[in-house]
């Protein structure tokens, strides 16, 4: 296995739209048959944008022409904080691997990119939302569970 890790630009557009599209019904335990129309356009619409103007970035990784895996972070703008003086915050998502090349350090390879490229931009703020099956990864790369942050429902 030779993988390669390429970040993705807007060539890639329709690819990483596709693998969203896989990311989500494997996140949400969606059917094949699940209505993906609507968030397939902005899907493709937000990569469109954010791959253009810098606020997105993401990492494929093949196995010669094979997917193994992708992630991306998204990049924001908030009111400074004492913690964050800068308000520059990192958000990671779309973190997948094929399941034939899960536990072969493919995602915590793309994890690292996506941080180490956050940290270059000075990011200092990173989060994400984990899975039970990304639990672990992100635990072991160092992030800690947020205990402050509430959301409000639907």
């Amino acid at each position: 296995m030779k993988l390669l890790f390429e970040k993705a630009t807007i060539e890639d557009l329709d690819f990483l739209t596709e693998t969203r599209i896989e990311v989500l019904r494997a996140a949400n335990k969606l059917s094949a048959g699940a209505d993906m129309g609507d968030i397939k356009e902005r899907t493709h619409s937000y990569y469109s944008k954010a791959l253009c103007d810098g606020t997105h970035i993401a990492y494929l990784a093949f196995d010669d022409n094979q997917f193994a895996g992708c992630g991306g972070v998204s990049f924001f703008q908030v009111m400074p904080t004492y913690c964050n003086p800068s308000g520059h915050k990192a958000y990671i998502m779309n973190m997948y691997t094929s399941p034939a090349y899960r536990r072969r350090g493919i995602g915590y390879q793309i994890l690292d990119l996506l941080v180490k490229e956050s940290k270059g931009r000075g990011v200092t703020a990173i989060s994400l939302e984990a899975t039970d099956l990304g639990r672990l990864l992100y635990k072991k790369y160092g992030f800690i569970k947020m205990d402050e942050e509430m959301k409000f429902p639907k």
